[in-house]
């Protein structure tokens, strides 16, 4: 386990932690103490800046999204407004934030045809803030959900 070390600073003068708070956060042996500025290494595994991660809140958009079928990637036509008039309001799945949407359209795509994504999804993607790091991130990630999935469809 990693422990990373910081300081907050109020005002101009950063403070430290209390000495009862300090001794208690001690890295146990085995563990590296570093600031958050460096590179944190744990158990062999060294994990930069550069590294791409996704908030939790993200990786939830990710997960949400293997439920959602294609068709929400689409504008409704009239049919379908006519359609929820009739017979009541359908949940939109769509994200009112714009980074969020483009990372659940990726996330849709890939839980329904893997690594097969049209390109101007994928420019969407990158337009909305995300790097190709981040999408090899995702696509990768939902590919190995998608093969356990079918394991456990086949162990049965």
């Amino acid at each position: 386990m990693a422990y990373l070390a910081f300081q907050e600073n109020i005002g101009d003068q950063p403070t430290a932690l209390p000495p009862s708070m300090s001794a208690s956060l001690a890295p146990s042996t085995g563990s590296v103490m570093r600031d958050v500025s460096g590179p944190i290494t744990d158990i062999g595994t060294t994990l930069s800046a550069s590294t791409p991660r996704l908030s939790a809140l993200e990786w939830s958009v990710v997960a949400l999204a293997e439920r959602d079928r294609l068709s929400t990637l689409r504008v409704p036509g009239r049919m379908a407004v006519a359609m929820r008039i009739l017979f009541g309001d359908s949940p939109n799945p769509q994200l009112a934030d714009p980074r969020l949407e483009a990372l659940r359209r990726i996330a849709v795509l890939s839980w329904h045809h893997g690594y097969t994504i049209p390109s101007f999804e994928v420019s969407a993607f990158l337009a909305a803030g995300f790097s190709n790091d981040h999408y090899e991130l995702v696509v990768d990630s939902i590919s190995r959900g998608r093969a356990r999935a079918s394991a456990r469809r086949f162990e049965r």
